[in-house]
């Protein structure tokens, strides 16, 4: 079951219902969560009846014809429409993803968009990421060196090296994964998250990086990183097909041998 937070003393009541056009053929109801902090009401589901055949194939192509051609008022982060900015993250009946690369015709049904959830809603479905992006930058993410490049070249990789880093240096930052944990949700001020904790296990993992230790050491706390507990939401709703839990995995192993 997924858990929205919603602002204090509200629930989601009935919204506004918007018809096709006269003569629409192939019809399918868009029904988009709505917030407006400006207004002071109860957040809101408002239903869009869109004619498929004059649509994209994607939600985000939905949303876009909405706000162009229905409401102007429709709210959300959209960029790169390729899967690789992560703006567009979005709950999407029921699942984490973006909305750029989520077929329509994968949905049976009414489309129910929501905000990523668990996130504070700024307005619609735009999440406040403050809070996720001051915990990025709390793991350093960046190369740390001590000793200086050979003769003032660059630090070069093996191969092997080099291959080490896939399935992390992939990872958009889209915070699917972070917002799909029951241990986020509970703890999301402390834990860490497995968005940061994947970004962790990359700077940890480059064979260039001399900070290991120092990186394991911030890490080993009750909270920032053994809140996970291996349920896999974050693995099963990655938009890119990485693996978080394994990352995690990784630097829990990694600080015990320490010890």
């Amino acid at each position: 079951m997924v858990e929205f937070t919603l602002p204090k003393n509200s629930r989601v009541v009935k919204g506004k219902h918007f018809a096709a056009p006269e003569g629409a053929g192939n019809v399918k109801t868009f029904k988009v969560y709505r917030w407006d902090p400006d207004k002071g009401d109860n957040p809101r589901l408002d239903s869009f009846d869109l004619d498929l055949d004059d649509c994209g194939a994607m939600v985000l192509d939905a949303l876009i014809k909405v706000k162009d051609e229905t409401d102007p008022t429709l709210t959300f982060r959209r960029s790169c429409r390729e899967g690789v900015c992560g703006s567009c993250a979005m709950n999407i009946d029921g699942i984490n993803t973006l909305a750029c690369i989520q077929r329509i015709d994968e949905i049976k049904g009414e489309v129910k968009v929501y905000p990523l959830p668990h996130m504070e809603v700024v307005k619609d479905l735009v999440p406040d990421l403050n809070g996720a992006y001051a915990q990025y930058a709390s793991i350093e993410p960046w190369l740390q060196t001590e000793t200086s490049a050979p003769d003032g070249h660059e630090r070069l990789q093996s191969p092997e090296e080099r291959e080490r880093l896939d399935g992390m240096w992939e990872c958009i930052l889209c915070f699917c994964c972070s917002t799909a944990c029951p241990s986020y949700w509970w703890n999301g001020d402390r834990f860490l998250g497995p968005a940061i904790l994947l970004q962790a296990y990359r700077w940890i993992a480059d064979s260039r990086d001399e900070s290991t230790n120092k990186r394991l050491a911030a890490l080993e706390d009750p909270f920032r990183l053994y809140r996970c507990h291996t349920i896999l939401n974050c693995t099963n709703t990655c938009p890119k097909g990485l693996n978080p839990a394994k990352a995690i995995a990784e630097i829990k192993k990694l600080i015990s041998t320490r010890r």
